[in-house]
């Protein structure tokens, strides 16, 4: 799997098929991951998450696997998703066996200067559900601020 870039604690890789088993565990975890990614929906099978690394790769995508730089073990994903040519919105999704070690403000420290200092956008956004007040604050932490809220999502940002 190749480094594109690195944290003290974490290595930032290409999404790769090799992690399959690791993504679905994730993915398919309803009470720490799956209700904050998305609606709940079926649980994802091998081949749409095969697909869905083929498709990330092939786009060449902005979302990186993280793995412990001590032990290699997975941590989560992490992605720039859609945005203009300024600025991009953070995704971040860890593994329940990886949260509350401070990965998330790590990963999330990381991605944002990356997306600064290497990638040149000016803003990196997000957004959150109101419930996820774990994230929240991590985000907070990371210096982003809220500059929205309704009743499905806080809106958060970290400029220049």
């Amino acid at each position: 799997m190749k480094t594109v870039f690195e944290s003290p604690r974490i290595r930032f890789v290409e999404v790769d098929e090799a992690l399959v088993d690791d993504y679905l565990t994730m993915v398919n975890d309803v009470e720490n991951v799956q209700r904050f990614i998305g609606k709940t929906h079926e649980p994802f099978s091998i081949e749409k998450e095969l697909r869905w690394v083929r498709e990330k790769r092939e786009e060449q995508a902005l979302v990186f696997s993280m793995l412990e730089k001590d032990g290699g073990r997975f941590i989560g994903n992490i992605e720039l998703m859609e945005g203009g040519n300024t600025e991009r919105e953070l995704g971040i999704a860890l593994t329940a066996k990886m949260q509350n070690r401070g990965y998330g403000a790590e990963a999330v420290s990381a991605l944002t200067a990356y997306a600064l200092d290497t990638l040149g956008f000016q803003r990196v956004f997000l957004r959150t559900s109101p419930a996820n007040g774990r994230a929240i604050h991590v985000y907070q932490k990371c210096g982003f601020r809220e500059y929205d809220r309704d009743t499905e999502h806080v809106y958060m940002e970290y400029t220049r």
